[in-house]
């Protein structure tokens, strides 16, 4: 018998000309939205092999060049405590040929936590970096030295010999178990962080995924070997890969593509690292638009807004600035409970929900006040904020919720390390163009006889033809004493009206005899 309350998950993958986009559905609707580009010149977890180019001593930290517009940043506390035996490394590796072991390489001193970034890094060192977090806005990637290769199950670090066990990972026995497993396959100077997808893995599946990651360390080893500066060294696995690799779990049921590579690569992927899962894998090849076909760009535009409606009524109103969203929750017709402070109550309660979904998909980061609706009572403002805290934990990004102050605004701060996902969904207005100005139509009709009138006095021309917008055309030529005729009587010469369904309502052309449009 199936769970009623189960939730059903999949993975659509829009494949298109530009990149592409990628879209985690929970029930149907859209929870996560990705979006690939193929002029992506840096992703989070891209390892790089570069130099400082300027250190700052008041700041312990450095710019690092990158070869991109942007320098990028890396702070003292970001080098990693084995940076020492990294910097050693690289410099070997670059030199001769190097085994990708660690096994007889001797690991220098950890770094110590208080320090200068200037004694650890001179201006002409040799430096492996990995990205971790994107150009935002106007800064520039930010970096670390603490290498981390991500697998299915298990993340490899080098130059350490420790296991860490993911905290949601809460079955001591099983903690147990794994760190016995996994002791036994670590190769020596190499550290694991088991991930929660290891909980239930056997150790046919944990050793395959430490070869795959072994077999990435060797390939960042034979590419810094003579390498110059800067060069990329391993890029991190495309969108598609990463989320099956975070995601895939016993929830998950579906993944539809639009494109066979990308259906060869996840169909091999899963029966090789996720075999343990029921996931179908499907190849869309209808006609519509993927997107379109499950109803995906319609949700996208409804969520993307400054002004997202609830299927209640109730909207919500999103602002943003460099470094925080303001959301306001508003009742609009829902305020119809006879306590004023019942339907408040219900009205943030539904808000709550949607905003946890809307800051996942939206990918908000920074800091996020939220504004609810003003409730006195206590119990309710607590089961507001034990709703919204529900509500985000599926969300991956690291985060921290305060409950709601005694004025019902509540604080986010959500890690950022990718540019936020923005969605073109305006379109420009017709009438002004983006200015937010635009004619009345009286003085619009006022003004095309004034133009007449100059351009009849001016030129002499006796055959002229006006183009406006139907609608335009309607109002000017409606009735036996229409304004076309009133024109005619008072200039004395007939003007030829014609309408054009490309020329806005508050725009006109007058053409000669030629159809040449006047200008003057």
């Amino acid at each position: 018998m199936t769970e009623i309350n189960k939730s059903k998950k999949e993975l659509i993958i829009n494949v298109h000309q530009q990149g592409m986009d990628i879209a985690l559905l929970e029930n149907k609707a859209i929870i996560e939205l990705h979006k690939e580009s193929h002029l992506q010149s840096l992703s989070v977890g891209d390892i790089f092999l570069t130099k400082p180019r300027k250190l700052l001593p008041g700041l312990n930290a450095a710019f690092i060049n990158m070869g991109i517009e942007k320098d990028a940043f890396i702070h003292y506390s970001d080098l990693g405590p084995q940076v020492k035996s990294l910097i050693k490394f690289t410099n070997l590796a670059i030199e001769s040929k190097l085994s990708p072991d660690l096994d007889t390489f001797v690991l220098e001193d950890d770094l110590h936590k208080t320090g200068n970034i200037v004694n650890i890094l001179p201006k002409k060192t040799n430096l492996l970096v990995q990205v971790v977090k994107e150009p935002i806005g106007s800064k520039g990637p930010r970096l670390s030295c603490d290498i981390s290769l991500a697998g299915r199950y298990v993340v490899l670090i080098p130059f350490v010999n420790t296991l860490i066990v993911s905290k949601k990972i809460v079955q001591e026995e099983e903690r147990k178990r794994l760190i016995v497993l996994c002791e036994s396959i670590r190769p020596q100077n190499f550290g694991f962080i088991i991930r929660t997808a290891a909980e239930n893995s056997t150790i046919d599946d944990l050793r395959q995924d430490v070869m795959d990651l072994q077999t990435k360390w060797k390939q960042v080893v034979e590419e810094l070997h003579n390498a110059p500066i800067i060069k990329k060294i391993l890029s991190e696995q495309d969108k598609t890969t990463t989320l099956l690799r975070d995601l895939i779990n016993d929830s998950f049921d579906k993944v539809i593509t639009n494109n066979k590579n990308i259906y060869r690569l996840v169909t091999s992927y899963i029966e090789r690292m996720a075999k343990r899962h029921n996931i179908d894998v499907e190849l869309y090849k209808g006609n519509i638009a993927l997107f379109d076909f499950l109803d995906i760009n319609r949700q996208i535009k409804n969520s993307f807004g400054k002004i997202v409606v609830m299927p209640n009524g109730s909207y919500l109103i999103i602002e943003k600035t460099e470094a925080c969203h303001v959301i306001d929750v508003n009742s609009g017709n829902r305020m119809i409970q006879s306590s004023q402070e019942e339907s408040a109550f219900i009205v943030n309660k539904e808000a709550a929900v949607e905003i946890a979904r809307l800051i996942r998909l939206r990918d908000i980061g920074g800091i996020i006040v939220i504004d609810f609706i003003d409730v006195k009572k206590l119990e309710y403002k607590n089961e507001i904020y034990k709703i919204i805290k529900e509500s985000m934990s599926g969300d991956r990004a690291k985060h921290s919720i305060l409950p709601l102050s005694k004025f019902s605004l509540c604080q986010i701060t959500r890690e950022r390390v990718r540019p936020e996902v923005n969605v073109k969904i305006d379109d420009q207005c017709e009438q002004c163009n983006g200015t937010g100005k635009y004619t009345e139509h009286i003085d619009l009709i006022t003004a095309i006889y004034k133009k007449l009138i100059h351009i009849i006095q001016q030129l002499n021309l006796k055959k002229i033809t006006l183009e406006v917008h139907p609608f335009v055309h309607a109002h000017l030529t409606k009735g036996l004493c229409s304004i076309q005729r009133r024109w005619w009587w008072r200039m004395k010469q007939w003007t030829r009206i014609k309408s054009n369904n490309t020329i806005s309502t508050h725009h006109y052309k007058i053409l000669d005899e030629d159809n040449e449009e006047i200008i003057i």
